[in-house]
């Protein structure tokens, strides 16, 4: 049965408004950011977030501080009005929507950036390239080097200042991420650690097709063929938590057999490490909880999975 319509919120001081107005009637406030194109893996998010918090808000916003311009902003999948229709079918809904156009429109143009092929090999974000007058940036320093970070050196930079802003904006008490993106979500949590957010960050388990694959909304690019391919990542990262278990503890040797894996089915490898849960730096041997973090490329689609593994 449709649960209640949520409410939709552009302007983010009606935003600010509307969680201290619930703050104020003594209600606590989880936010589940995303980027639309909702899928299970997100609505497992604002499930988990009905246990944490009296109201939700969760926020659709696709941030162009996390895109260099060569990356695929403009194809990134969106369907505002099938999100509202999944929220609406979530056991107890959805309180509001946080939906802005554009949190980094300041009501004035400014001189137009050059674009990262022509300013001194920097890459810029599209919020860069397209002068918006944006110059303020958070940065985890040690977290966003490696994984994701190393392919995509300005993403972390966008991802932490735009999660900032959502939490300047949506005043939440708790805000959940998913595990998919595991890197991002320990990110915030040290953020939040270091500059004395009073939020707490959950991070989620990841979401699964029944076969296996990692839900994503960057699936959907995928063509049938990749697709089946693409299910050796999660195949052979259950191989090597299981040889982990039993004995295995050989960091280098566990990489191969996803490499292999992942590369005998076509695809291209952008990274496959084993590193420390907290520090995310990589490891030699497993002595202590570490995650085995992978990125694929599968025709034009770039794909990440990480497995948890705790010996």
């Amino acid at each position: 049965m449709a649960s209640k319509e949520p409410l939709v919120i552009s302007d983010k001081n009606q935003m600010r408004k509307w969680s201290r107005r619930m703050r104020s009637q003594g209600k606590t406030i989880g936010l589940v950011p995303t980027m639309g194109y909702l899928h299970e893996g997100h609505i497992s998010l604002i499930r988990q977030a009905h246990n944490l918090a009296d109201v939700i808000a969760v926020s659709i916003y696709v941030n162009p501080g996390q895109f260099s311009p060569t990356e695929d902003l403009s194809t990134y999948p969106s369907d505002f009005d099938g999100d509202i229709r999944k929220l609406m079918a979530v056991s107890g809904g959805v309180d509001v929507v946080f939906h802005p156009h554009n949190l980094y429109d300041y009501g004035s143009n400014t001189k137009k950036t050059k674009s990262g092929s022509d300013n001194d090999g920097v890459v810029l974000s599209c919020i860069e390239e397209k002068g918006m007058g944006h110059e303020t940036w958070v940065r985890v320093e040690n977290l966003e080097k490696g994984l994701c970070g190393k392919s995509r050196p300005i993403f972390f930079r966008g991802v932490a200042t735009i999660v900032t802003k959502l939490f300047n904006i949506v005043e939440p008490d708790v805000a959940v991420f998913g595990k998919k993106d595991y890197q991002q979500w320990r990110i915030i949590q040290r953020m939040v650690r270091d500059l004395d957010f009073s939020v707490e960050v959950i991070g989620s388990e990841i979401t699964r097709e029944s076969d296996g694959l990692a839900m994503s909304s960057r699936n959907v690019h995928l063509l049938p063929e990749e697709r089946k391919k693409a299910l050796s990542i999660s195949k052979s990262l259950l191989g090597a938590k299981s040889a982990a278990e039993n004995g295995q503890v050989n960091c280098e040797k566990l990489r191969n057999l996803v490499i292999q894996a992942v590369s005998e089915a076509g695809g291209r490898i952008d990274y496959a490490e084993i590193v420390d849960q907290e520090s995310l730096e990589t490891v030699e041997s497993i002595k202590s909880p570490a995650v085995f973090c992978v990125a694929a490329w599968f025709g034009k689609v770039r794909l990440i999975d990480n497995m948890e593994i705790n010996l």
